[in-house]
Parts: structure tokens; sequence; C-alpha cells
């Protein structure tokens, strides 16, 4: 237990009959405002009433407040008190509102002297013995708290250099209910926790994996050194065993560095979801997400009674990688569909909208039938081509569509994988994108995050011109193939991707013909 700050305690002050204190809700990842006011009648039937649309967990926050202020050697009040969380019409959910209510208590009964309960944004969860715990969007609570121009934010000391990223405002982190009231009494002064944002980039932005590590497989890193030039979906095809788990986890090791404004939004949503640990002020890497294949809609996409982020918004900015493609179940791969087109994700309730943003790269990976061992010299397939055909049926051709690259992963030979020389290593790699990616940045002027796998249709017929020979190739392909409209538009895109990789100004015969390769899974829908 915290030791009590010495004089915290004063005589009854008619004037914090009624205390105010600036909270915070959550509607998705955007941090929404919250008055707390708190009544102590003094007179009346003993009880508390929290009311503004509280959720379960509010509601039980009277006990754990009532607790925790006795535990720290604060009275309770033994009167009528109403707690009020503004507006009414936001539902209030969590436990992020106890320590606000405690503040607001001890200063509404008079058990502590205030003189100015509005400069700080607070959130906390308090223990019963008056610790406080961690919240979840520390770092969107503390983008709220600038953008209404208050002084600070007091929050738990696990979250401070997660809030601490955000400058022009004081984070004062607190670790038991008594340094709280001590800081806003003045009694006991608490320096701001700060954090160089610069440093933390510099200590947390490097990979532990590389893909020098890979053993052949050149022709794959060749595709995806594409898909992360062009920012084009992947689906690996191989026999178990082949190394498409470890390409798939090495991919963001060639994306370009995070920018500030990407690692704020990707940390955000992982603070919100309650994916932050402690020690991370800010992700300096693009995350990787591997969700099993038994993972319901909701957990992929998002949902839930409280809308939850799902795995293609943790993925927000980098891979959501899923293995064993085909096992996953029908319905989550298709909710898949929409937040690939749109990149983000929207969930209606009866009375709410929830966006969570979405903009990731998909990489999956599947065998080429039941058994797994169609294209493996070493074993034999048992699979008939019935079953090979349900099994592929199990992925929509809508989805495989929205796919841009499809690619075989076969078998490593003996001598590549004894071989003592290292594979392309990762740097290498990163140099293409990054070189492919000023390619893009010149021609998207004005839009510095356009990629040539997000290019609108009208876009796209502006800067993918073909020549004869080009337009001759496509248009074979697209008969032979029996493409959709959906499947030539991917062609174009990777093909100025391609093109960009090879420092060409307009589009090849050479660059549309390695498109074509990459679509290999396409048939007549």
């Amino acid at each position: 237990m915290c030791p009590l700050a010495d004089g915290t305690a004063a005589a009854y002050n008619p004037a914090h009959m009624i205390a105010q204190l600036h909270s915070v809700a959550f509607n998705g990842i955007e941090a929404l405002p919250i008055e707390v006011e708190v009544d102590v009648a003094h007179k009346g039937f003993a009880g508390a009433t929290v009311v503004g649309l509280p959720d379960t967990a509010v509601k039980e926050s009277i006990e754990r407040v009532r607790s925790a202020m006795e535990n720290s050697g604060y009275d309770f009040p033994r009167s009528r008190t109403v707690i009020n969380l503004a507006p009414a019409d936001i539902r209030k959910e969590g436990p992020i509102f106890d320590l606000p209510i405690a503040l607001g208590i001890s200063f509404a009964s008079g058990n502590v002297v205030a003189d100015d309960t509005t400069g700080y944004l607070v959130a906390g969860e308090l223990a019963l013995d008056g610790r406080v715990r961690p919240i979840k969007g520390a770092l969107s609570a503390a983008m709220l708290t600038k953008r209404r121009g208050l002084k600070g934010i007091i929050l738990p000391m696990d979250n401070s250099r997660e809030a601490a990223v955000v400058d022009g405002i004081d984070v004062i982190p607190v670790t038991c209910l008594t340094d709280a009231i001590g800081f806003l009494s003045g009694q006991l002064p608490i320096d701001p926790v700060e954090v160089n944002v610069d440093e933390v980039f510099a200590a947390s932005s490097t990979y532990e994996c590389d893909f020098a590590e890979v053993r052949g497989q050149e022709h794959v890193k060749r595709a995806l050194i594409i898909a992360a030039a062009g920012m084009h979906n992947v689906l690996m095809i191989g026999p178990p065993g082949t190394g498409k788990t470890m390409l798939a986890k090495r991919l963001p090791t060639i994306l370009p560095p995070l920018t500030l404004e990407e690692s704020l939004e990707t940390t955000r949503i992982h603070s919100v979801a309650g994916e932050l640990k402690p020690e991370i002020a800010l992700l300096a890497t693009r995350p990787v997400r591997t969700p099993h294949h038994s993972a319901s809609t909701p957990a992929l996409v998002g949902g839930g009674t409280i809308p939850q982020a799902g795995e293609v918004s943790l993925a927000h900015h980098g891979v959501l990688f899923l293995d064993e493609f085909p096992e996953f179940a029908r319905s989550g791969l298709e909710a898949l569909r929409q937040p690939l087109e749109d990149g983000d994700v929207t969930i209606a309730r009866a009375h709410t909208t929830t966006r969570f943003p979405a903009r990731f790269m998909l990489v999956a990976a599947m065998n080429p039938c039941p058994c797994g061992y169609l294209t493996d010299p070493r074993k034999t397939c048992n699979c008939s081509p019935l079953q090979v055909e349900k099994y592929r049926a199990r992925i929509s051709g809508p989805l495989i569509d929205r796919i841009d690259i499809h690619i075989e992963v076969p078998a490593v030979p003996f001598e590549e994988l004894r071989s003592r020389h290292e594979g392309t290593p990762s740097s290498v790699m990163r140099e293409e994108v990054l070189t492919a990616r000023r390619c893009q940045r010149e021609r998207f002027i004005g839009n510095p995050t356009m990629v040539n796998g997000r290019m609108s249709g009208k876009t796209l017929r502006r800067v993918c011109e073909l020549d004869a020979p080009g337009e001759a190739i496509l248009k074979q392909s697209l008969t032979e193939l029996g493409l959709s409209a959906r499947a030539h538009d991917k062609i174009l895109r990777l093909s100025r991707t391609i093109a960009d990789l090879a420092a060409h100004e307009n589009i090849t015969a050479d660059d549309i013909c390695e498109a074509v390769q990459y679509r290999r899974l396409d048939r007549k829908l």
C-alpha cells in the first residue's frame, strides 16, 4: 500500500460540493471526451449511484473505489452520492473511470482540497488496496488531452511512456490513489515523464530475422520484392516444409521503415486492444499477425457485442499471414474482401458505428492438395483430382481475384539447403523496394502514401499505358485464362511495379509476361 501524503485531509468546503474532472471513453481507436461529475449531498440516505449510460464494469467501480479509498486512509461518503459521466448518450465501458471517480469523491466530500481539478485528463483502474493498474488506449487518451488544450494527463505508471510520445502535454505517472490525490492537492510534486521519439525509433526499429537465413527460393524472394514494392497481396502454394512461414515472417524486413504517423496509428490500435507491452512506447517495426486457422470471423475482422479490433486491424501497416489458407472458415475468408478493398473495417451496431483501420498486406500460404504433396518430388500424393479441386475451391474466386501474386514454393534441393552461401539478405532486397517506392512517390505527387497496389481504376489507366506487344500479350492471357476484370487490373498494377523495379518509364512486354506468371490460380468463374 502507498504511504499517505502529508496534509491531504482538510475541513469541509462547500465550494467542493460538486467536483468535475476530465476523463476519456473510446469508440474504436478514437478517444471521446468524458466529464466526470461527482455530487456528495452530505444528507439523505447513504448510497452511491453512477449515471450516464455505464456498463457493468463501470457500475461495479463503486465497490472498488470504496475499498481503495478506505484502504488508502480516506473516508468514503456515508451520504447520498451521485456520479454522472457526461455526455449521457455515450456508453461508458471498462474500469478506466475508477481513478477519476475516486478523485471526484475525495474532492466533493471535502476530504481533500484542490485548487483546480479540470486541468488534467485522468484515467486509471484501481486495485482494492489503492494501487493504480494500467489501462488500454493511453496513447489515444494523450492525443485527446492535447487536442482539448489541457495541461496534461494523469494515468498509471505502466502507461506513462506510451502517452509521453505526445509532445506538448505533461504526462503525470501515478502508482496509487494517494499519488494522484497528493499531486492534484499540491502536496506531492511529480515530474512529468519524457520520451525521445527519435531514440525510441533508433532502439526498436531493427528486426531479429533476415532473408539471408532462407536457403534457396530466390524466385519466391523476387515475388516478395514485387509485393513489397507495390503493396501487393501474395498467396504461396507449396508442400509442407518448403519455407512458406519463414518467408512470410521476413517480409516486413524489406518493407519501407514505419513513418512516425504510421507508427502512432498502429500503436493506437494495439494500445486500445490491450496488446501493447508496458516497456514499449511506440511500435517501430511493422507488425506481423499470424492467427490460427480456427480463428472466428470476429477474431479476424473485428466485432463482438462491444466492437473490438480484429487481426486485420492489428496488422495495420504490416503483414497478415494466414497459414493453411483453405482451412479458415469460409465466412471469415469472405469477410476479408471488404478490408482488402477499402483499407478499413466498419462494424455497425444498433446505436453506434465503429471504424477500425485495416490497411495491411495479406500473405497467405496453402498446400497444393489436401495431403500437401501434389508437387513434392520426394513424396507421393494420393489425392484424386476431385479432392484437389474441392480443396482449392474452398477459396472463392472473388477472394483469389483480390490476391495479386500467386507463387509456387517448391521443396528446396539438398545442395541449396546445405550450402554455405547465405541467401539474398534483407538489406539488398529492401534497397530494391525503396527504389521502386521512390518512383511511385514521384508519380503520385500530392499523395505520398499511394502505391501501385492501391491505385484506383482511373489512375490505373493513366499510368499503365501499353505498347502493341504488351497489348497483344495481355489480350491473349485474358482470353486463354478467362480472367475477370479485377484480375486484368491486378496484372496492370503488377506490371507497373515490375517496371518500377527495372526503372522502366513505360510498361514493356516483358513486364506483362512476368506479371501474368503470378496469376497461376486464375480460372473462369
